[in-house]
């Protein structure tokens, strides 16, 4: 018995440790390194970098005088380029990975997708036609009611019953367009009229989209959208090309512009509709908020001192009373009040420690902001309501030449300093 157990014993391997003379080293838990992300400020600068782009890019497409005249050819070209493009996304990326949650069926596509592409393609056809009548600042001031016809189409729709809290809330935004067009000097009709009935057919479809495509299965980002969207749009704009601006247009006007500036134009606007996907998923809705805020104001200050359009102060205060009415409608005021609390305890405390590290410096960002904002107010106001705070001598023309003291504003005040 024990021979057989001797035997087995020495027919036993030797284990790791005894086959080596060297002792086993410990194994050291080395922590993965972490990949590198992109801080979400970048996610908000590109945004609003192709937003503000496309709107200017669109605008100088469509002058009159050099570029082409046929907005509904532009707004086709750019679905049939958004159509193509998402389908070759959707077969060799993963950006697309979101149609896999949506539960799209042939009934579903006609009773939902298609209604609401006709509504978008008119939006759309109708914002464009806008840009051959009404400056772009004018333009950004009218999409401030936005929100306000959103509404009204939930409660025709039936999807929201109104409040006063809420009527109050887009009341606001509504009397700051009203002031802001009154104080328009390029007023047109046939443009406003255009843009009206574009921010009507964008409310009208924005309100379908929750109406009829509300439930988990039918959610979809913005590009996800784009693909189930832009191949119907595409369609519909095509006929109204083909029985509004085929038989005008010409291949002379489609090179005046430029193809390859043609397809940058479309390459612009579809990466605009990327940037959305990643903007939602990096930040808040208060920030989404505040950023679209931000680029409306960057685009009137961008119209006015680039492509000087003619604004006048009653405009701007207009434009300020619906950018904060927007403001309170989107965020509400319970909300808001959370935020100022919060960002004002840690803004003063940031404050403060700033102050105390550099004296000197604080004292001369005080004393700057102050002699700029009383230096703005003297040249602004000190001529009356008729003033062109762009300086240039079409507004005075356009405005029915009513002074001869009009200010150059914005000049005015680079040449000061």
């Amino acid at each position: 018995m024990s021979t057989s157990n001797d035997t087995m014993e020495d027919k036993r391997e030797p284990l790791m440790s005894e086959s080596r003379d060297e002792p086993i080293l410990p194994i050291n838990n080395i922590p993965a390194v972490p990949k590198p992300t992109v801080h979400p400020a970048v996610y908000v600068i590109v945004w609003i970098a192709l937003s503000s782009s496309v709107i200017l890019f669109n605008k100088k497409i469509l002058d009159k005088e050099k570029g082409l005249n046929f907005p509904i050819f532009l707004t086709t070209w750019h679905l049939i380029f958004a159509t193509i493009a998402t389908q070759v996304l959707a077969r060799t990326s993963s950006m697309l990975d979101g149609l896999k949650t949506v539960k799209m069926t042939g009934k579903v596509y006609l009773r939902a997708v298609v209604p609401i592409g006709f509504f978008f393609s008119l939006s759309l056809i109708c914002s464009n036609q806008a840009y051959l009548y009404l400056s772009v600042s004018f333009i950004q001031m009218l999409k401030a009611t936005t929100p306000v016809a959103v509404l009204l189409a939930g409660w025709a729709l039936g999807k929201e019953r109104p409040t006063a809290r809420t009527f109050g809330n887009v009341s606001i935004i509504g009397i700051g367009v009203i002031i802001a067009s009154y104080g328009e000097i390029k007023f047109v009709m046939v443009g406003f009229v255009f843009q009206a009935l574009g921010v009507a057919f964008e409310a009208t479809r924005l309100a379908l989209m929750e109406k009829l495509l509300n439930s988990a299965e039918y959610k979809m980002d913005p590009l996800v959208s784009l693909y189930y969207f832009a191949p119907v749009c595409a369609a519909m704009n095509f006929v109204i090309f083909l029985c509004l601006e085929a038989s005008s247009i010409s291949l002379d006007d489609i090179f005046r512009v430029g193809p390859i500036v043609l397809l940058l134009n479309a390459l612009v606007a579809f990466a605009l509709n990327v940037s959305v996907v990643f903007l939602i998923g990096k930040t808040s809705s208060l920030v989404l908020t505040l950023c679209g805020v931000l680029k409306d104001i960057l685009l009137v200050v961008i119209s006015v001192t680039w492509i000087h359009d003619p604004v006048k102060p009653l405009q701007i205060f207009g434009y300020s009373i619906a950018l904060t009415g927007l403001v309170v409608y989107k965020l509400g005021a319970d909300k808001l009040r959370e935020h100022y609390g919060r960002f004002s305890k840690e803004g003063a405390l940031r404050w403060n420690e700033y102050g105390t590290k550099y004296p000197a410096y604080r004292k001369a960002a005080v004393f700057g902001i102050c002699a700029f904002v009383v230096l703005l107010l003297f040249l602004t106001y000190s001529n009356g309501a008729n003033i062109d705070i762009t300086g240039t001598p079409d507004a005075v023309a356009n405005a029915g030449g009513a002074s001869p003291h009009v200010k150059r504003g914005l000049g005015s005040i680079i040449s000061a300093f």
